[in-house]
Formats: structure tokens, C-alpha cells, sequence
């Protein structure tokens, strides 16, 4: 009763508003956690998988990616294979950009960020083949950007100075938090769109919702590169 109550459009707004609300800074890290990493030492799984977990729910831009890449997949085993894609592409990144110490100007690469949510809702409004003339590989595209969106919670974590010590165990706690944090948001993801495209409204509103997609992205890449021209 409580769904039906509540139109499929404001439940989709809904979503987006929830994803920017979560926090402003997707890469940012709050006191308490910057405390915990400064201090610890040794392997400490739960609390890395905590971590990870709550990265990614608060990470509205990996979010925002992931509803551009599932919006059109009606079939679970399409929706599996881009975000297996998409996690092969950024836990790479993740663990070796951290253990190589792979550094990357945190601006710049969370405007590359920004502009992956540009490019995924072009694409899911047709925009190459009605402008170019030709479809890129969708597959190799998210796991490309999921490759940057990777390097993205790399270069958050260099910022700290971790111990050596059970460092590669609690790297892959962090990102197996990751995963759990992704498996739940993409769950209320799936859910909402499916709700939804029990509606004509979803194909009438579509286009819109694509194009506020595009917006948001546009956002967050003039966001990250006025902070990068202004710090430089």
C-alpha cells in the first residue's frame, strides 16, 4: 500500500535525492573514520569492511554510474554481468593503485568520475549513434570507468598514512565491504526501477530522467574541477 501511494516518478527523485543527501563529498572521509585509519594497526576485517560498506552507499557517484548502467538491463543475468564488469574494473584499481602507490590528483580523477555519469546517460539516451554515427562497446566502457572509479577510493586511501602491516588483508576487507555496500544500494536500485517500469510514465519519463543524470554528472565534473583550479 505504502508504493502504491507514492508515483513512480517522485520514487525515482527520490532516489536521486537520497544519493546527493548522503554527502557532498563522495570521496570524503568523516572524523571518526579518519581516526580509525590514522591509528590502526594490524588486520582489523570487520571494521575495513565497515568502512568499504559505507563508502559506497555514501559514494552517491558510484551510485548515480550504477543506475546509468542498469537503467535499460531488464534481465538479471545482463544486470550480473555489467556489474561484475564493473567491480573487476575498480577493485583492480583499488588494490593495486594503493599497494603500487599509484597516485592520482583527487580532482581530477573524481571529475573522470563525473563525467563516467556524463557518458553513461548519453549513451542511454542514444546520443553516439543519433550524433557520431556508431555504438561503443558498452561492456568495455563500464569496466574502463569502473577501472577510474577504482582509483577513486585508491586515492582516498593514500591520503592516509596505513600501516604496513596487514595491509593487503585489510585492503581486501575494504573492498569486499565495497562489494557489500554495492550489492545493497544496486538491491533498492533494482527495486525501484522495477517498481517503476510497471508504469508508462517510465518510458515517457526516461528521456528526462537520462538527461537529469547527464546534469548531475555535469555538476560534479565543474565541482571537482573548480576545486582543482583553485587549490592549483
Amino acid at each position: 500500500m505504502l508504493f502504491k501511494s507514492i508515483s513512480p516518478i517522485r520514487l525515482l527523485l527520490l532516489l536521486f535525492a537520497c544519493s546527493f543527501s548522503a554527502t557532498l563529498f563522495a570521496h570524503g572521509v568523516d572524523e571518526s573514520t579518519k581516526q580509525f585509519l590514522l591509528v590502526n594497526e594490524g588486520v582489523s576485517i570487520i571494521p575495513y569492511m565497515y568502512i568499504g560498506a559505507k563508502h559506497m552507499v555514501t559514494g552517491y557517484d558510484h551510485l548515480l554510474f550504477l543506475v546509468g548502467v542498469i537503467f535499460f538491463l531488464y534481465r538479471a543475468k545482463d544486470v550480473m554481468v555489467y556489474v561484475t564488469l564493473f567491480t573487476i574494473g575498480h577493485s583492480l584499481t583499488l588494490m593495486f593503485g594503493v599497494l603500487y602507490n599509484m597516485s592520482v590528483n583527487p580532482y581530477l580523477i573524481d571529475a573522470i568520475i563525473g563525467f563516467s555519469i556524463i557518458y553513461k546517460g548519453f549513451d542511454n539516451l542514444g546520443g553516439f549513434k543519433r550524433i557520431f554515427g556508431f555504438q561503443p562497446n558498452t561492456k568495455a566502457a563500464v569496466m574502463i570507468f569502473g577501472l577510474f572509479h577504482g582509483f577513486g577510493l585508491a586515492t582516498k586511501i593514500q591520503e592516509f598514512d596505513i600501516p604496513q602491516a596487514g595491509l593487503i588483508e585489510n585492503l581486501i576487507a575494504f573492498n569486499v565491504g565495497v562489494e557489500l555496500g554495492q550489492f545493497s544500494a544496486l538491491i533498492l536500485v533494482l527495486l525501484a526501477l522495477s517498481f517503476w517500469r510497471k508504469y508508462p510514465s517510465f518510458l515517457r519519463f526516461s528521456t528526462a530522467t537520462n538527461a537529469l543524470l547527464m546534469s548531475s554528472g555535469v555538476m560534479l565534473v565543474g565541482f571537482q574541477l573548480t576545486g582543482f583550479f583553485t587549490t592549483v
